[in-house]
């Protein structure tokens, strides 16, 4: 199926990347579009029936997701694509994808632009008030990443005060409400906050030294740095456990359930575990079988 990348109108000039309080406020933006889906918009999500008769579920991937999500030489690749290539056999209808940005992603699904986002979303507190969760794919406990030869910081201690990239609105950004306490049991605070709309941007400056460490979830820091081991070290964890799932717009029960039965498929007959071991390099397989609503 053709793919359509779409450039985001709200991404910023690579230059304003590195002005935190352009890219702070940009973040608050992001989060706010998420956050305040109107209860009118959320209603014209299609319901299962609607899909099936229409003929066609849409659904929406991110474009730079490593290793849930990519485009590789033209070609999309990533758990997420290849349990998407199953889901189209599983179901009686068509599946129209549509791979975009991160920044539109969550909000278009929670206003029924897309149907479902067939993402690696980081399940949070904020995303269920407009949102409700397949059961996981991944386990995405945030943790922290910094260069491979960064003496100064060995631990999450050594973090406070320095300068760190996170996505916009994203679960790395989330995850700095829990740094931010940690940090401060021993009077400690954070330091400079840089959001950028993709991580790549993020990783390029650590690497230029414009910033001294990155967060992500753990599945996409070790990919990262098992192709990269010259170049990036994974540390510790800096936020509570969370887990990575599928997403629709609220209250959308039927297709939520129909999603969680292929979700439950998958396990039972180890489809999932065998991809999640090919594009993750291992597996989670003690993860919540709820969905989260």
């Amino acid at each position: 199926m053709p793919f359509t990348a779409r450039p985001s109108p709200s991404a910023p000039a690579p230059e304003r990347a590195r002005d935190p309080a352009r890219r702070a406020g940009l973040g608050s933006m992001l989060l706010a579009l998420a956050l305040i889906a109107a209860p009118g918009l959320r209603a014209s999500a299609a319901s299962l029936d609607e899909i099936k008769a229409r003929g066609t579920m849409i659904v929406a991937t991110e474009d730079s997701y490593k290793p849930f999500e990519y485009v590789e030489n033209g070609t999309p690749m990533g758990l997420d694509h290849a349990l998407l290539a199953v889901l189209r056999k599983d179901v009686p209808f068509k599946i129209e994808q549509q791979i975009i940005p991160w920044s539109g992603l969550l909000a278009g699904v929670a206003a029924g632009k897309y149907d479902v986002a067939l993402t690696a979303a980081v399940i949070t507190p904020d995303r269920i008030k407009n949102l409700d969760f397949t059961m996981p794919i991944a386990e995405a406990t945030q943790y922290y990443a910094v260069r491979a030869n960064e003496t100064r910081i060995k631990g999450v201690a050594d973090l406070a005060g320095r300068t760190v990239g996170v996505q916009a609105g994203g679960a790395s950004y989330a995850a700095l409400t829990d740094l931010t306490q940690t940090l401060a049991k021993t009077g400690a605070k954070l330091g400079t906050v840089v959001q950028y709309p993709s991580f790549p941007e993020a990783y390029q400056d650590l690497v230029n030294g414009r910033l001294d460490y990155v967060i992500n979830g753990v599945v996409n820091l070790a990919s990262l740095v098992r192709e990269q081991p010259s170049r990036f070290r994974m540390g510790e964890a800096v936020g509570a456990s969370t887990y990575a799932a599928w997403a629709v717009a609220k209250g959308n029960a039927a297709l939520l359930d129909d999603l969680d039965g292929f979700m439950r498929k998958v396990r039972a007959d180890g489809t999932l575990y065998a991809l999640q071991e090919k594009w993750l390099g291992t597996t989670f397989k003690a993860m919540p079988d709820m969905p989260t609503k």
